[in-house]
This record gives C-alpha cells, sequence and structure tokens, in this order.
C-alpha cells in the first residue's frame, strides 16, 4: 500500500513541475543502496516542512536514531542513510539529497525520482519581525467591524511559532461596570472545545490504550440507547464520532431538558438524554455535525482512561501546555477576569440567558465547555504548529493525526472536517481550526499551518468572529 502511495505522488510531481535544468538521473534499486550510520543530531538540521507544490509539501521528521519523510495525504517512510547528506527510502524508487547552511541546517532537499531531480526548498515560518506590518490592517479592520455593533468586546491575537506576537482588544468585558477586555479577559470558546477531546483521543491512541476504529461501544454501552438504530449497521466508532461520520442527530429531543445541570454531572446527564437522541444518517455514509456525539465521544475516552473527562483534559492538556488560566467551569481565580456574554435579539441585549448558563449547560462538556484567554489558547495553536511540547503529543504523532486522518470534504473541495478540526480551503493556503459559540460568546481558531501563523478572535458579544480571523489570516499569510 505504502510503495502504491508513493508512486501517486511520483506521478503528482510530474505533472505539476518541471524537471530541473540538472542531469536527470535514474534512482538505483533499494537493494543497491548500503545503508550507514551517521550522528543522529544531524537530523535536526533536516526537520522541517519543503514546498514541492502549492499545498502540496514534504514533512521531515525525526525519531530518535531515524529519520522520515512524509507527503500531503500520504503515509510516512523512513529514509535510510547513505552519507550525512545522501538518503534513500526502500518502499520505493526514492533518494533524497540535503543541501545545508553553514550550521548545518537543510535550506533544500533534491528529490530524485522517476528520472527527475526536483528541489524542494525548506519553508520558513514567518517572524515577527515579517508579520508586523501587517497588524496596523487588521487592527484597522477590526475596529471597523466592532463600531458597526459595539456590544460587549472583542479580543485578536496573532500566533507565530511559540509566541503570541500581538493582540488588541476592543469594547468591554463588562458593559454595566464600563470594564474594558484585555488579554487577560476570560472567554468561552464553545465547540472549540471539540479540538481538545480530538486530543485526548489522540493521546490515548499513542498511548496504546484506545484504537482509532474501536467501537465507542467498548468504553461506553450507553450509547445502545440511542434510537433508530439501521439494522445491521455496525457499532458506530471512535473515529467516526471524532469526524462527525457516526449518523447521529445534532442534539436530543427536548434539548432544553439536558442543557440543564452542572458540570460535575454531565455525563449523567448525557445517559439520560441518550434514550432522546436518534440516529439520521447509517453510520460512515455521510457528514453530519453532532454534538451530542461528541459529549458521547469524551464519555468513551474518560471510560477508557480511567480518569473523568474533567480531570483529564486540565492534568494531561491545560497544564503541560502551560494554559493556567483555563477551565472547564469558572473558578475563584478567573472569576476577576470573566467576560460577561450578551446575546442581541429582537428584544434588545439579553445578559442574562448567558449569566444563567455560567451554571453548567448539561452535557455539554467534551463539545463546549471551556473558559480561556487569548493568551493560552495561543499556547494551544502554537502546539497544532508543531512546537510542543512533546509530553502532550509527539511530533510525529501530531503530524499523522492532522495530514492523514480522513477529511470529510464538500464537492467543491473546498471546506471540509477532520479529526476534530476543520479545514477552508483560501486562495493561496489550506486554514485549519474550529469556531465556537455558546449564549453570549463566539470564537474562532485559524491556522496557516504551512506559514506557521494563527488567528485567535475571542468575543463576548455579536462579533462575526469567523469572517474576522479568517480576513486577518488571510492578510499574514500574503
Amino acid at each position: 500500500m505504502i510503495k502504491r502511495l508513493l508512486l501517486v505522488v511520483g506521478c503528482a510531481l510530474s505533472m505539476v513541475l518541471i524537471p530541473t535544468a540538472s542531469a536527470q538521473s535514474t534512482p538505483k534499486s533499494a537493494t543497491e543502496h548500503v545503508a550507514v550510520k551517521v550522528d543522529a543530531k544531524i537530523f535536526d538540521g533536516y526537520v522541517g516542512r519543503y514546498q514541492i507544490a502549492p499545498n502540496f509539501l514534504v514533512s521531515i521528521t525525526r525519531e530518535g536514531d531515524h529519520l522520515y519523510a512524509q507527503a500531503t495525504g500520504q503515509e510516512r517512510f523512513e529514509l535510510f542513510a547513505e552519507s550525512a547528506k545522501e538518503y534513500f527510502a526502500k518502499v520505493a524508487l526514492i533518494q533524497v539529497s540535503f543541501k545545508t547552511d553553514d550550521h548545518g541546517k537543510a535550506t533544500e532537499f533534491v528529490l530524485h525520482q522517476g528520472g527527475q531531480d526536483i528541489t524542494c526548498k525548506r519553508l520558513e515560518p514567518k517572524t515577527a519581525a515579517s508579520l508586523s506590518p501587517h497588524f496596523a490592517e487588521i487592527d484597522s479592520m477590526v475596529a471597523a467591524d466592532f463600531a458597526k455593533r459595539p456590544v460587549g468586546s472583542v479580543t485578536v491575537g496573532v500566533v507565530s511559532g511559540k509566541q503570541l506576537i500581538w493582540t488588541k482588544s476592543y469594547g468591554d468585558a463588562d458593559m454595566e461596570n464600563r470594564t474594558p477586555a484585555d488579554q487577560d479577559t476570560v472567554y468561552r470558546i464553545g465547540s472549540i472545545t471539540k479540538m481538545f477531546t480530538a486530543l485526548m483521543l489522540e493521546q490515548l491512541v499513542e498511548a496504546g490504550k484506545v484504537h482509532l476504529s474501536d467501537p465507542a461501544e467498548k468504553y461506553f454501552p450507553e450509547i445502545k440507547t440511542v434510537q433508530d438504530r439501521f439494522p445491521g449497521a455496525p457499532p458506530v466508532t471512535l473515529v467516526q464520532l471524532a469526524t462527525h461520520t457516526a449518523g447521529l442527530g445534532m442534539e436530543p429531543d427536548d434539548l432544553d431538558t439536558y442543557l440543564k445541570g452542572p458540570v460535575s454531572t454531565w455525563e449523567k446527564t448525557l445517559i439520560a438524554a441518550l434514550p432522546h437522541t436518534h440516529y439520521k444518517f447509517e453510520p460512515g455514509t455521510r457528514f453530519s455535525y453532532s454534538n451530542i456525539g461528541f459529549a458521547i465521544l469524551g464519555a468513551a475516552l474518560a471510560r477508557a482512561a480511567g480518569e473523568p473527562y474533567v480531570e483529564y483534559v486540565p492534568q494531561h492538556i491545560f497544564e503541560p501546555l502551560g494554559m493556567t488560566h483555563s477551565a472547564l467551569e469558572p473558578n475563584p481565580e478567573m472569576l476577576p477576569h470573566l467576560s460577561k456574554g450578551y446575546e442581541v435579539g429582537p428584544s434588545g441585549v439579553d445578559a442574562k440567558t448567558p449569566q444563567r448558563e455560567h451554571a453548567g449547560r448539561g452535557y455539554k462538556v467534551p463539545n463546549g465547555a471551556i473558559y480561556t484567554t487569548v493568551g493560552d489558547l495561543a499556547r494551544f495553536a502554537s502546539f497544532l504548529m508543531g512546537e510542543g511540547p512533546e509530553s502532550v503529543l509527539k511530533a510525529a504523532s501530531l503530524e499523522r493525526f492532522l495530514t492523514q486522518s480522513a477529511v470529510q470534504a464538500d464537492f467543491n473541495l473546498s471546506s471540509g472536517y477532520g479529526l476534530g478540526f476543520g479545514v477552508i480551503r483560501r486562495d493561496n493556503y489550506i486554514a485549519f481550526g474550529h469556531s465556537g459559540g455558546v449564549a453570549g460568546y463566539t470564537a474562532m481558531l485559524q491556522i496557516n499551518r504551512q506559514a506557521g501563523v494563527g488567528v485567535i478572535v475571542l468575543a463576548n458579544g455579536p462579533a462575526n468572529t469567523g469572517s474576522l480571523a479568517l480576513r486577518s489570516l488571510d492578510i499574514l499569510s500574503k
């Protein structure tokens, strides 16, 4: 299977790239190569992303004494050293020659395959210095948009590498007390929480505690009480829940009944809601966004981990990422900075409904409970861009889950959904991330991983966070 996929890559290269003017060579077969031992520290200079064609990259990663390559949408494969700079693959007729600077850092590599020598330039993430000229344009755009509906506040952040390199807030975290929002303001991020639940799944897969293809009922048999199961259909799997392909309805019947109750009893509320939940489609046959599906996923993962979800996420994700101002429900430390949510409807501004929901939203925990700040969410964005730490998830595992998980795309291939994340095709890059919304709050995280830059937009009012985030990312990706 791997060999066939790699040959497909070779065909793609011949279609989209013109061979370089250098003399073409015919790669040796794997049996003609002799692998030699080299200092694995050399590999650190090769690790990175290299561009073959627009939106078609090769990632070079290291695991201990092993070097790996992985093309967009393909399986990764190991590279074996013939010398410090010359490598070959055993799964196909592929050779790679690295070119480095004086410090041993690769500036490009030449891919020898199918009689072609193709130069693949290293992609360097955008830096704060290169991005800073765009901040004024983003500032002006967000200020103008907020002025149209100046309710609550908006906080914007730009992330590059491991840093939140720019942030600015507009409006008030508390309109009644005229408390201006700032980078310490705490917001609700709604369904962006699903990205954290997906990360929990990935961690448990890496630890060998679950498989993506495991039936959810193996860990959470209560899922059997969901109504209208298709006759003969196999059990719903964890990966189907994580990709919204389980065929479940979006919410249970009589939703308001199950939107009450504290975070501490969310699983009991979920179990009570399951007999009032229905299958809409046969599992695995189509994308159908399901909030209750992600709640079921969180419950199943908690059982597999042997830890309650509300303890697992803070301990295994928030803490190692340094997200010290994040939680699944308000705590005394964040209360002084907690923004007040505002909904705008036909009867005016409503602050009471968002306020009530701080007491709990029933079963909606793994799919929408997180409170955080722009600085904390920036740490999560950095992690998603491959900045570690590996104590959360190994870089190679993260790369595999992001680039190899099946993405359910629309017919035009303009947008889709992967393993707990959405993707959107822009003019010159692919944005990935997630939106979120609960009563009185909206949020958006969007990342151009190829450029190493992300945008966060948080609001406690009616701001169009999705549009602002994508327009800002477009500006930064020029």
